[in-house]
């Protein structure tokens, strides 16, 4: 060891430290839009389990641009919005 120097197993702690801040970092930037896909999924998946029950019902939800993303960016709140629109227009 080198006088004033950091012997091998300090440098891989201080790795280690910076691979975990650097993985915290790269988490907390892929979360928002992570969040929005698993959203919009969600609002599909949900626009399309309204329209399957609705055709039992004679009601159906249009799955186009606008209601896709009403649904994604706002999830299930906004699919009943939809339901609520559709029914009193």
């Amino acid at each position: 060891m080198i006088k004033g120097g950091l012997n091998l197993n300090e440098q891989y702690l201080i790795y280690g430290l910076i691979g975990i801040v650097l993985l915290f970092v790269i988490i907390k930037l892929l979360k928002w839009p992570l969040k929005i896909i698993l959203n919009g999924i969600l609002g599909v998946v949900i626009l399309y389990l309204v329209n399957l029950v609705g055709a039992n019902f004679n009601f159906s939800l249009s799955i186009n641009a606008v209601t896709a993303l009403i649904a994604g960016f706002l999830g299930i709140p906004g699919v009943v919005v939809l339901i609520i629109i559709q029914l009193f227009l």
